[in-house]
Order: C-alpha cells, then structure tokens, then sequence
C-alpha cells in the first residue's frame, strides 16, 4: 500500500494594508524541471484540472501545494509538487507572469 502524500495549502499573494503583496515569483524556484502555463476563460476548469491532478497525486505518495486565489479561496492559482520539481500555474489575467 503506497503512503498517502500531504497538502499544503498556501495564498502566493493577498491585499495588505499597502496594497497587493506577491510571492508568487517564489512558488518555485529556478531549479524547476517544468512549469506548465494553463490558460483560459473563466469556468473552464484550470482550478476544477490542478486539483484533480493534485488529489491523484498524492494518493500516489507525493506531498503537493495548493496555491490558493487570494480573491477566491476555492480556486487555485497554481499546484506544486515539490518532489517532482513541477508546478501547474495559472496564466491568464490577473495572475503574473511567469517565466
């Protein structure tokens, strides 16, 4: 029976009393072996996919970050899998960019 990972729920950005304040240039670092972009309009699925994925993977054993919208915390902006050195981001408006 293979262990069950751990989720790590965060917010990468938030509003402060001096404006918005990002992480999100630290979700992962450069040391990435892939970052997948995902795009697309409101209600698509890009949150409804990351965590599906999310869940799958740690079922399969891997600890996984949920990188939560700041706006709405039952959307995702982006999922890590630290071990794997992968993350699922969000790449359409407002979100930053990433490279």
């Amino acid at each position: 029976m293979v262990k069950k990972g751990h989720i790590k729920r965060v917010f990468p950005g938030g509003n402060t009393g001096k404006g918005f304040y990002s992480y999100y240039d630290h979700i992962i670092d450069t040391s990435a072996n892939r970052k997948y972009v995902i795009k697309g309009g409101p209600g698509v699925g890009k949150s409804s996919f990351m965590k599906k994925l999310g869940y799958e993977m740690v079922d399969l054993g891997y600890d996984v970050e949920f990188h939560q919208c700041s706006s709405d915390n039952n959307s995702l902006d982006g999922l890590v899998i630290p071990k794997l050195k992968v993350a699922f981001l969000d790449g359409t408006a407002p979100h930053a960019s990433v490279s």
